[in-house]
């Protein structure tokens, strides 16, 4: 089961189901949302090998449903923010919602989620525009940057012995750097914001 966050407005938990394996939330007034989350609620996962593509749908001026990929979600990374202020305007995408009639009002738009294979999932391009964001990619480029980081430094590193006196120059020892990347990953881990704090 998902559900949908509209930012300041209260949380959608029961999509109205339009096929076995696709679902849709309302937006009302979806002119006045910039930022969407969808998450799992973790009452039940999805299937083995199975993951979400989610889509935004809003009338175009002539009513018709213009569909957009935003991107997905998946047991490993069970929630994401879509901003949406932008693609009032764009050209729509390939879609599973096709075959269904579903309801147009012009000042309601849809969340869509198809359940599909996470071998298609990895095939799909979602709308850049829609600037996915979430606190599992935030950690994982933290993580990355980390890495990447301490491996620099750490490349750099010389024994006392081999060190030539240059009076211009101050060191820092690896064990500094290497207490600081260990204090840092382990409060990234106990919470993914703390550098906000």
């Amino acid at each position: 089961r998902g559900g949908c966050l509209l930012l300041w407005r209260l949380v959608q938990a029961v999509p109205q189901q339009v096929a076995e394996d696709k679902f849709v939330f309302d937006l009302p007034d979806y002119e006045n949302i910039n930022h969407v989350v969808v998450f799992m609620l973790g009452t039940i996962p999805f299937p083995e090998g199975m993951g979400g593509s989610v889509y935004f749908c809003y009338p175009d001026q002539s009513g018709m449903a213009v569909w957009q990929l935003l991107g997905f979600v998946t047991n490993e990374k069970p929630s994401a923010i879509f901003k949406i202020s932008g693609l009032k305007s764009g050209k729509g995408s390939q879609h599973p919602f096709g075959a269904m009639n579903l309801p147009q009002t012009p000042t309601v738009a849809q969340i869509g989620i198809s359940v599909e294979l996470l071998e298609n999932l990895a095939q799909q391009t979602p709308v850049a525009s829609a600037a996915v964001s979430s606190v599992d990619s935030f950690t994982e480029f933290t993580q990355k940057m980390l890495d990447n980081f301490y491996n620099f430094a750490s490349s750099f590193a010389v024994t006392q012995a081999q060190m030539t006196p240059n009076p211009s120059e101050a060191f820092i020892p690896a064990n500094v750097v290497l207490k600081w990347y260990e204090n840092f990953q382990r409060r990234l881990t106990q919470n993914p914001l703390f550098w906000k704090t």
